[in-house]
């Protein structure tokens, strides 16, 4: 097997000043974000009075939805690290928010899906997103059509990155 190396753009020495300092920047913001947002989950589930799941956890429900998965297929989704999943799915089963059920072709392999309990869950973190959206959009934070070019900005750099993991340079 041999392996070919991607033709690419001849790259400068340097990036340019500003570029290099805004993509420092949204860095550091997208690590903010994504600590403040599990705080705003856990914030809101302490006002809810919800103690035995946490916000990624929580997170992890809401993204499963009416999806029926593996642990293997949320990895691979790249949504979450691999002993995280598992702990995570484990506790989810143990709490009752999630049914687990092993596959009839490959026994070691374990499907999971949301209890009517984990479905609860799910709508009460649905609602707290979307009373978000409301709220930044009634107050003028931002547009739909501004996040809509956030978003495609945001993908495109989740695009660049996967190529730096599968291919190396």
């Amino acid at each position: 097997m041999t392996f070919q190396t991607p033709v690419t753009e001849p790259v400068k020495d340097t990036a340019h000043p500003g570029l290099m300092a805004g993509y420092l920047d949204t860095l550091s913001l997208l690590e903010r974000l994504h600590r403040l947002l599990l705080d705003v989950i856990k914030d809101e589930f302490e006002r809810l009075g919800i103690l035995e799941i946490n916000p990624v956890q929580a997170l992890l429900l809401f993204n499963i939805g009416e999806n029926e998965v593996t642990a293997g297929e949320l990895k691979s989704r790249g949504y979450y690290q691999g002993s995280n999943v598992s702990y995570n799915l484990k506790k989810l089963v143990d709490t009752g928010y999630m049914h687990h059920q092993r596959c009839d072709i490959d026994r070691r392999s374990v499907r999971v899906r949301l209890t009517d309990k984990g479905n609860q869950m799910r709508a009460a973190v649905a609602e707290l997103f979307e009373r978000h959206a409301i709220g930044m959009e009634g107050r003028g934070v931002i547009t739909f059509e501004a996040m809509d070019e956030v978003n495609r900005t945001l993908r495109r750099m989740e695009r660049y990155w996967t190529d730096q993991i599968r291919y190396i340079y």
